[in-house]
């Protein structure tokens, strides 16, 4: 088994993100649309200039790969439940109605582009058929339901 070990300054400016940046985001899917927003889509690169400050460029954008693979990872092995109560609360957490928020990743699906770089196809078609049904579970939550009729 071929094992190349990180480059010290990888591993330490993923702790450092993990420390700084990512104990203030505690859901994975938090984190990993967080994390997907610090990828430019045109290289597929990561960048964040803390890190790079003070790591180097090729350790941040790494450190910052490694954090991402890592919160999809945990996303994908998220029970279903678990899944609908992080859209839920990171609905909550950008200030959208909830119903507009459910529309929006419904009919856009930006949970997409929000994979790592080199994800199994196979992977990323599991999570966002789980999304799509944490989708459906939590839309049907904000349906109000009719009091049920007393039985006899």
């Amino acid at each position: 088994m071929n094992f190349i070990p990180k480059r010290n300054d990888v591993v330490a400016a993923a702790d450092d993100l993990r420390r700084r940046t990512l104990a203030h985001l505690p859901l994975p899917l938090e984190r990993m649309i967080y994390l997907a927003s610090t990828r430019d889509y045109n290289s597929g690169l990561y960048h964040h200039e803390g890190l790079a400050s003070r790591y180097s460029e090729v350790a941040a954008c790494e450190g910052l790969a490694d954090c991402h693979r890592e919160s999809f990872r945990e996303l994908l092995s998220a029970p279903l439940e678990d899944l609908v109560g992080q859209l839920e609360a990171y609905a909550e957490s950008t200030g959208a109605l909830p119903s507009n928020f459910v529309t929006a990743w419904k009919d856009l699906e930006p949970y997409r582009v929000a994979v790592p770089v080199g994800t199994d196809p196979l992977a990323a078609d599991f999570l966002f058929s789980n999304l799509k049904v944490a989708l459906t579970i939590f839309e049907d939550r904000l349906t109000p339901r009719p009091p049920l009729a007393p039985l006899a």
